[in-house]
């Protein structure tokens, strides 16, 4: 009884805390309409919130960068792919505990419709877990065994639209106003055609123009992404409630980390381009509030597809903090580069220019693959300071990953290819993308040393960089592109299917025999976690900074704490993006630190020193160095 009157009372406090910001925000879009009702959503929520999840709360409380924690290791998946359902996932947990997962990215896993889904995209319930992968009381059993491991549970909410299925939309196509006023309909042309003047289609070749016709209502639709997803609109403050609604039920059930979809696109104002308005720092701020408040021991990961110094502002302030994490995207495409181009150039000055100046809260998400394509989108300006023609470069980059190259050592496929602009993204494995396909085809043992290099060196470095490191489900096997979904009409549309297939677990039970190439990649990365693990200066609460090298083909990464406190401290990451050999020199003047001591790679426990000598890199080599006399 006494817990629990505790328990009430910090509820209160933090009602206290921040009540006064939520109600000044939510007055800015709505004025008073529902705040009451949303009141006593929040009371509500949090009176029913599991003693399990109170007690992970209180923990989270007492070390609110949590997140921050070097021991944070991500994997992404999909259920069905990876399990069966969610009634089998308990058993494969330990798989996951081995290679030193603590952080668990589940694909959408709402009811959708049985085949126009977009991957689980399009959503017909937030708060019901759709019968394709088990009940809701597996998945409430699901995040409980992960909890029990100290694997913290992220799943998508989709902010931007549902499906077209969604019980709002159904009664909007029976005419019920309410329904109606949830999302963007209009009765004629008027309004989506002054719409179109100012904002560009997302999937001009897959799904073009941004409205559909729904001959039901005969009425339009705003459906940003797709003609069976329909836009909400978050002018009504019913929308703003009932998502704040089901994010704090899911959050009851288990979900630490909600990843939200599409963030840029929530706030719609006609005459504007409609990506990042203001309002949508509101929504945000606002969505995180509710969390502080009824269950302050879950955060937000933002999908926000931009630049770093774009998407920096999706973190909010100090003061105002928005997102916890953010996808560094920019990144994964800059790596992708310089193993093309065998240039690390434009990736040394993506990573010079990530913003320091973020909130002590905030933590960056590095990957090299994802569910998604591999869109291109580089600093053009960057490109052509050195020498690149963007277009051409582009040009470049999906023949290369398409495998079309002359000398590419790639396999992959086009997605969203549009034969007006040229342009298109790239679907593919990370071994695949990586060479190990072709060197399996070709029976070339070498081309597969060099794919496993490849494959270690891309997550290695998003290991040691600023942030949290995320693994695409089968990536750290090998796995490689899946063909067969051409043959299955729902899918065969969409070849970002080639790299959404079932998880080989043949090849994850041999990943003890080392003479296999996807065995090899299991344990190097397992070895990469392990040291990240034990390292702070592979945490999240750090900054990155470049110091020359003499070769275009090797990068060194400086990683030093934010804290002004460690600035004694350094983790030096030099890396040979290229198949051959180098004796590199790095430019020793950014940094004293650099000029003293040896340094110790926490891989291979090789000592070498950076100022006067060449540090030889063999293909594709890695070194994670820290000085001697920090370690001695």
């Amino acid at each position: 009884m006494e817990a629990e009157t505790t328990q009430k009372k910090e509820f209160l406090d933090r009602m206290l805390a921040f009540g006064p910001e939520l109600h000044t925000l939510y007055r800015s879009l709505y004025g008073e309409k529902g705040y009451k009702r949303l009141e006593d959503m929040l009371r509500l929520r949090w009176s029913a919130r599991p003693d399990n999840m109170v007690e992970l709360d209180d923990a989270r409380l007492d070390d609110p960068l949590w997140y921050q924690n070097s021991s944070m290791i991500g994997m992404m998946l999909y259920v069905d792919n990876f399990s069966g359902t969610f009634a089998s996932m308990p058993a494969r947990l330990d798989y996951l505990c081995e290679l030193g997962v603590t952080y668990l990215h589940i694909m959408p896993v709402f009811d959708m419709p049985t085949s126009l889904n977009d991957g689980g995209y399009a959503v017909s319930d937030f708060t019901s877990i759709d019968s394709r992968f088990g009940t809701n009381g597996e998945f409430d059993a699901f995040t409980r065994a992960c909890h029990a491991r100290g694997i913290s549970v992220c799943l998508d909410f989709v902010l931007n639209h549902t499906s077209d299925e969604h019980a709002w939309a159904i009664a909007a196509k029976d005419g019920d106003a309410a329904g109606k006023a949830k999302y963007f309909i209009f009765d004629d042309r008027t309004m989506p055609d002054a719409y179109e003047k100012h904002v560009n289609e997302v999937f001009p070749v897959l799904a073009p123009g941004n409205f559909t016709y729904n001959a039901k209502m005969e009425s339009w639709v705003l459906t940003t992404f797709n003609h069976f997803q329909w836009d909400l609109d978050y002018s009504n403050h019913e929308v703003f409630v009932e998502m704040a609604s089901a994010l704090l039920l899911m959050a009851n059930r288990g979900v630490d980390i909600f990843r939200f979809d599409a963030i840029p696109y929530i706030w719609k104002e006609w005459g504007t381009n409609c990506r990042n308005l203001p309002q949508v720092h509101t929504l945000v701020r606002m969505f995180r509030i509710i969390l502080e408040i009824a269950a302050p021991g879950a955060i937000i990961k933002g999908e926000v597809v931009m630049a770093p110094q774009e998407v920096a502002p999706y973190f909010g302030t100090e003061k105002a903090p928005e997102c916890h994490l953010l996808y560094n995207v920019t990144f994964m495409v800059e790596l992708w580069n310089s193993l093309a181009t065998r240039d690390t150039r434009m990736l040394a000055a993506l990573i010079q220019g990530i913003p320091d100046n973020i909130p002590s809260g905030a933590c960056w998400v590095n990957y090299a693959r994802c569910h998604d394509d591999i869109g291109w989108g580089f600093n053009e300006e960057v490109a052509r300071s050195l020498g690149f023609d963007p277009f051409l470069h582009k040009r470049f980059l999906i023949s290369f990953y398409l495998g079309a190259f002359p000398g590419s050592f790639s396999r992959g496929e086009l997605y969203e290819s549009d034969p007006k602009t040229m342009d298109a993204r790239n679907c593919g494995t990370c071994a695949s993308l990586c060479g190990l396909e072709k060197g399996l085809h070709e029976r070339d043992e070498y081309q597969q040393e060099l794919a496993v290099k490849r494959i270690v060196l891309l997550h290695g470095f998003c290991m040691a960089a600023n942030g949290i490191p995320v693994i695409y489900s089968g990536d750290e096997v090998g796995q490689l592109n899946d063909y067969s979904y051409i043959y299955d009409m729902h899918k065969a549309r969409d070849s970002r299917f080639l790299h959404r297939q079932s998880f080989d677990w043949a090849a994850a039970s041999k990943r003890s025999d080392l003479s296999l190439p996807g065995s090899q990649v299991f344990r190097r990365l397992h070895r990469f976690i392990m040291i990240r693990k034990g390292q702070d200066m592979m945490g999240s609460a750090n900054k990155l900074n470049i110091a020359r090298t003499d070769d275009p083909g090797t990068i060194c990464m400086l990683v030093e704490p934010r804290d002004v406190y460690g600035q004694d401290l350094m983790m030096v990451v030099l890396a040979n993006f290229t198949e051959f050999q180098k004796n590199v020199m790095v430019e020793t003047t950014s940094s004293p630190l650099l000029r003293e001591d040896d340094w110790t790679d926490l891989a291979q426990g090789k000592t070498v020193r950076l100022a006067g000598d060449p540090v030889v890199l063999g293909p594709y080599e890695i070194l994670l160095l820290t000085r001697n006399t920090r370690n001695g």
